[in-house]
């Protein structure tokens, strides 16, 4: 791996689709039959990579200069936040913990702080993070004072025989282990209240306390995928979860082989999106398993899975991956996902746009 230099941060070009538009329609895609050309990586030599959820891209005609920076920032800060550790001696898993811990603390991500409602206006948190070196996992589920739970799920990984710890429980670990605490306000934003009375059906729409530009959708899961100067890989995920769900619902984000998963050899992965069908198709595992057992690349792999797979069980959604070689691929069926990546020469790319990253490419 290179050394990591500069902190230039670029904005990334329009993916190329592998889905054609259905005519008249914004929202619709329809997975093309059969392929005549295989995914390649979107990147190549690439570090460390974060996302902020699929399908809550930013569209263009809706966006403030202003609140086109703030993702941006928000993004490109995770990612130096990661670079830094890997740039001192840290491991991958320093790493990833670094650049979610930063998404955790943005309100403009359902993770932490700007964490989404459940129906009892109440926020449950869950992340996880897993190890690729030997496949040490750790997670927390439906934690509620917890401030930056993928700290909590190192925690359970490092401290502990269990890989998930949840509830009350989990908050009481995270608190006698010095992890710093908060009480529920702490989580609260204005635009995610919004959300929940829309969901609720008391608001006729959810408006930003930004005058009404376009507030992504509240699948902003976040998410971080690092490879370090050992080549061992390391994976996090860290969500607010649905806005409205059910109290006690806990999706993917904390189960390993669903929202998460990292082991030397094949991938190391982070999901986003409808997090039941994640669970039922054991997305990040898969993706893994098709590569060590299928003898399959990256790119396709996690193509296979997200675009083809998954739509087909009833959700749509998507992943950063990323291989010891630093080949970084990022398949959707959503419509855009947030994301960004650094590479071992120090470029930052940011993709905050639904045209920077076409949905089932």
């Amino acid at each position: 791996m290179g050394a990591l230099l500069g902190d230039t941060v670029a904005t990334g070009p329009a993916a190329p689709s592998a889905a054609r538009t259905v005519a008249g329609t914004t929202n619709t895609t329809v997975r093309p039959a059969s392929r005549t050309v295989s995914p390649r990586p979107d990147a190549r030599r690439v570090v460390l990579a974060v996302h902020g959820g699929a399908g809550s891209a930013l569209k263009r005609d809706r966006t403030s200069p202003e609140r086109e920076r703030a993702y941006r920032d928000g993004l490109a800060g995770a990612l130096r936040a990661g670079q830094h550790k890997l740039r001192t001696g840290g491991s991958s898993v320093d790493a990833v913990e670094a650049a979610v811990r930063v998404l955790e603390d943005d309100p403009l991500f359902n993770a932490g702080r700007g964490a989404v409602f459940n129906e009892d206006a109440a926020h449950e948190l869950d992340a996880s993070v897993m190890r690729g070196s030997d496949q040490a996992a750790g997670a927390v589920a439906g934690v509620r004072h917890v401030r930056n739970p993928v700290s909590a799920a190192r925690l359970v990984m490092e401290k502990t025989r269990h890989v998930l710890l949840a509830g009350e429980g989990a908050d009481d670990f995270a608190a006698r282990n010095g992890l710093p605490t908060v009480t529920q306000d702490y989580y609260w934003t204005e635009a995610r209240w919004q959300e929940l009375l829309k969901a609720k059906g008391r608001s006729k729409r959810a408006r930003s306390a930004s005058g009404g530009e376009e507030e992504p959708g509240a699948r902003g899961t976040v998410g971080a995928v690092a490879v370090d100067g050992r080549k061992d890989l390391a994976a996090a995920t860290s969500t607010g979860g649905l806005v409205n769900k059910m109290v006690g619902r806990v999706g993917d984000s904390p189960v390993v082989g669903a929202g998460t998963y990292a082991k030397n050899g094949t991938v190391a992965a982070s999901a986003t999106g409808a997090g039941e069908v994640f669970i039922r198709g054991a997305a990040t595992g898969t993706i893994s398993h098709l590569i060590e057992f299928g003898g399959r690349d990256l790119a396709s792999a996690a193509y296979e899975v997200v675009v083809e797979r998954l739509p087909e069980l009833g959700g749509t959604g998507g992943v950063i991956a990323l291989n010891a070689r630093g080949d970084f691929d990022a398949p959707h069926s959503s419509e855009g996902m947030l994301h960004g990546y650094l590479t071992a020469d120090g470029k930052i790319v940011t993709k905050v746009f639904y045209d920077e990253s076409l949905p089932n490419r």
